[in-house]
């Protein structure tokens, strides 16, 4: 970027940065000790902060100063609050943008926090239900059974007898995370504009993903909403259990559900003592996460062991939906593309999938082919890791310089996820085996005759729009031919150098036809001593032109 533009640039993004503390003072001031609490000095410096008269300087805490960078990093962000903590979460998942040494770090953030008293949720939560918990509810234990960054689980029982959960936002969380939105935003606008390398991690971008995701969990309407759909998938499935909602007590803060019972996939005496078929229970589970995926198109975002339950007679429970990743039906189709790539070690088709998802990137050729080589290689023993396969594969878009699209890096998250819950179930588990059934009930979906059909219909409604309008644009086409009117507008770059090349072949060609005109004309008239003063003159411009000539026979 030129000098002036760049400061120019460098301005306004100052003056931007001064609103924007004007309107979250209190909490950018927050931000930036904590960050120069941490020793991220050069962090607050390059977003501009550091010429801003309410920001403290401080130095870094001693305990500290023998982190490393991305331990400090992981630090500050558990103390920035759960903002923060969710876009740390989602770098952690990024291998493609992200070397291990950051996501190792990262993934260590976790949500649990200490629980806020009752004696200041207790008030919300009744101006909520619109009366005391103890006359909603027949029982309601005052003590919570989990406590995340967003919001307090609590046990309770229903008049009508079921027991239930109920998930009560942390007070005051909305005002503080709406403003870490706006500053993160803004910060993410700064980054592209300090650093042109950095655009390659999309942050815009991420901070969008991220402002959606964290309205989507302030809003527990949302959440109920999603686990009714993803209960309509599995209706008429005994063998999956997704709770009900009991909507009549349900609103923006507060959700009440139905309390599943089951044992986490992790405690194993609890799953012996059952008499659970652990390989039955990791093919059941594979299936359901691939179907809503694969098949369905919208799927549990984050399906770890706290959120996968077992229960008695093999069947698996899912909570906790507060975010799902949705997949389009043209992912979905990629999706079994790579699929197919994968297991046929097909590496220009490797090549082309990744290409088709990284968007505009320029990528080297040469180096992307010898890293889907050596990617088909370090993965061609039978079974296959899944989770090493997809941390292989986002770390090989990272070394080329490309990034992997929003959706599909929260679907590789799940995935990993997924197949690690199901490998505890059992060792020799292997997700791209099993997956077999849903694939091709995927691929019997997307190409049968009915796939195609509506493919087709599509397709068809598509020419429709396009031949109604096209009458009328031959028809204006035509009246503007007969008034002359149609022009073309033609960009080519460079296009001003090919003009100054051609304007100075024009001068070249000019110059060289008058010399050649005194030339072909004074040659007989050498001899001719009768006419002196015309010889000499045009002698004189003869070579004064050839001399420009050869001048200009230079310039190349």
């Amino acid at each position: 970027m030129p000098e002036p533009t760049l400061r120019a640039t460098r301005k306004t993004v100052m003056l931007k940065t001064a609103f924007v503390a004007a309107r979250d003072r209190q909490r950018l001031s927050e931000i930036a000790s904590v960050l120069i609490g941490f020793g991220l000095t050069k962090v607050v410096d390059r977003l501009g902060l550091h010429n801003i008269p309410l920001i403290p300087r401080r130095t870094p805490r001693v305990d500290v100063t023998r982190l490393s960078q991305p331990e400090r990093l992981r630090r500050a962000i558990e103390t920035l609050g759960p903002t923060f903590i969710k876009f740390g979460q989602i770098l952690a998942s990024r291998p493609d943008l992200l070397s291990p040494v950051w996501t190792d770090e990262l993934e260590k953030l976790h949500s649990q926090v200490k629980p806020v008293p009752w004696a200041l949720i207790g008030p919300q939560l009744e101006a909520d239900l619109g009366a005391p918990p103890e006359e909603v509810f027949a029982e309601f234990d005052l003590n919570p059974i989990a406590s995340a960054s967003i919001a307090q689980v609590y046990r309770a029982r229903l008049h009508s007898g079921e027991e239930v959960v109920v998930k009560v936002l942390r007070p005051g969380l909305r005002k503080i995370i709406e403003a870490d939105l706006r500053l993160m935003a803004h910060g993410a606008r700064i980054v592209e504009a300090e650093w042109p390398e950095m655009a390659r991690y999309q942050p815009q971008e991420q901070m969008r993903h991220l402002a959606n995701g964290l309205n989507g969990e302030l809003d527990l309407l949302n959440e109920a909403r999603n686990c009714e759909m993803i209960a309509e998938i599995f209706a008429g499935r005994d063998d999956i259990v997704i709770p009900k909602i009991f909507w009549e007590w349900c609103s923006e803060r507060v959700l009440v559900q139905e309390f599943v019972h089951g044992i986490s996939p992790n405690d194993a005496a609890a799953l012996r003592a059952m008499g659970a078929d652990k390989k039955a229970l990791a093919q059941k589970g594979c299936d359901a996460f691939l179907r809503m995926a694969l098949i369905e198109g919208v799927f549990h975002a984050d399906p770890h062991p706290g959120n996968l339950l077992i229960l008695p007679g093999n069947r698996i429970g899912f909570i906790d939906f507060g975010i799902v990743g949705r997949l389009s039906q043209k992912r979905r189709q990629q999706l079994l593309v790579l699929i197919g790539a994968m297991l046929k070690q097909d590496v220009d088709g490797l090549m082309a999938t990744l290409l088709d998802w990284t968007g505009t990137s320029n990528p080297d050729l040469s180096k992307l082919e010898q890293s889907a080589q050596n990617f088909v290689q370090a993965h061609s023993s039978i079974p296959l890791n899944l989770g090493l396969v997809l941390t292989d594969f986002m770390t090989m878009a990272r070394e080329n310089d490309l990034a992997m699209p929003t959706d599909l890096a929260i679907l590789f998250k799940g995935l990993v996820t997924a197949d690690g819950v199901m490998r505890q179930l059992d060792p020799n588990f292997d997700l791209f085996a099993a997956a077999g059934p849903t694939v091709r009930a995927s691929m019997r979906s997307q190409f049968s005759l009915r796939g195609l059909m509506r493919k087709a219909e599509s397709l068809g409604t598509g020419l429709y729009g396009a031949a109604s309008e096209l009458p009328t644009l031959i028809h204006l086409m035509l009246v503007r031919l007969k008034q002359g009117r149609v022009t073309v507008e033609i960009e080519l770059k460079g296009m001003d150098k090919l003009v100054r090349g051609i304007e100075r072949g024009a001068a070249r060609v000019a110059v060289g036809l008058v010399v050649a005109a005194f030339a072909t004309q004074l040659a007989p008239r050498l001899i001719d001593l009768g006419t002196p003063a015309f010889v000499i003159i045009g002698m004189t411009v003869a070579m004064l032109g050839i001399g420009w000539l050869v001048l200009l026979s230079r310039d190349r």
